[in-house]
């Protein structure tokens, strides 16, 4: 994501990418990580990383809704 400005990887939004970068945790596979380079979360850190994901498709869900909306009226 350049600049770190949520506008995803080609500017086509928030996780729109690999998930490799700290957006996404960092925890995929690359640069030689293989599968042995994966984190294990703690329940919290689990939880928390679940209810910003949350959040976030709340919001896609909330912007495609308005779009439509705009779109047929």
């Amino acid at each position: 994501m350049p600049k770190f400005d949520g506008t995803g990887p080609q500017g086509q939004g928030p996780r729109t990418g690999r998930g490799m970068g700290p957006c996404g945790g960092g925890v995929g596979c690359g640069f030689g990580q293989g599968m042995g380079g994966r984190r294990f979360f703690s329940k919290k850190e689990e939880s928390e990383m679940l209810d910003t994901e949350v959040e976030e498709l709340e919001a896609e869900l909330k912007a495609i809704k308005e779009r439509l909306v705009e779109l047929k009226g």
